[in-house]
């Protein structure tokens, strides 16, 4: 849809393009986790892919409950992040362990606060509509996404020392 006319609209569309992150950014996470050394990480990015499919999930039930197409509109803005972390995690990558970890939750980071703009954005626009149920599941889902993103800071953190100590 393009040039939607009310806030409805808009709140939907952003659903739709949050739907379509989200799937870019579990492809990209699974593959990141296959190449993460560190255990706690690689346990980190499969247990992230979860909780994206599991917010894909609650963005195709609230577009079916606010009455909008369940369909999802390609994001362009997690394509690029996803360019990136792809670019910064492949051939080019670090070769020692440590920094290729520390490279991996930067790319991570950076999608994940894709994330919760969008999530938080979509969270504003269900206040405003009234929708109240939308709002306390959107900002679960921010919810999660900060948890695990202050977890890959705890880990980007240790990873960094000792990578600083080589």
């Amino acid at each position: 849809m393009s040039n939607p006319d009310n806030l409805k609209e808009v709140y939907a569309e952003e659903m739709k393009d949050l739907w379509s992150a989200n799937d870019q950014m579990a492809r990209a996470v699974q593959v990141m986790a296959g190449k993460a050394h560190d255990p706690k990480l690689k346990q980190t990015l499969e247990s992230s892919v979860e909780g994206i499919n599991k917010h894909r999930d609650t963005l195709k039930t609230l577009l079916r409950e606010a009455g909008a197409d369940v369909a999802k509109e390609h994001c362009q803005g997690m394509e690029g992040l996803v360019r990136e972390a792809v670019k910064h995690t492949g051939d080019d990558a670090p070769k020692k362990d440590e920094l290729l970890d520390a490279e991996i939750i930067a790319q991570y980071q950076r999608m994940s606060h894709y994330g919760i703009a969008g999530f938080g954005t979509a969270g504003a626009y269900a206040q405003a509509l009234g929708m109240q149920d939308h709002v306390g599941k959107l900002k679960e889902i921010v919810a999660d996404i900060y948890k695990a993103d202050e977890y890959a800071s705890t880990l980007g953190e240790k990873l960094a020392q000792v990578a600083s100590k080589q």
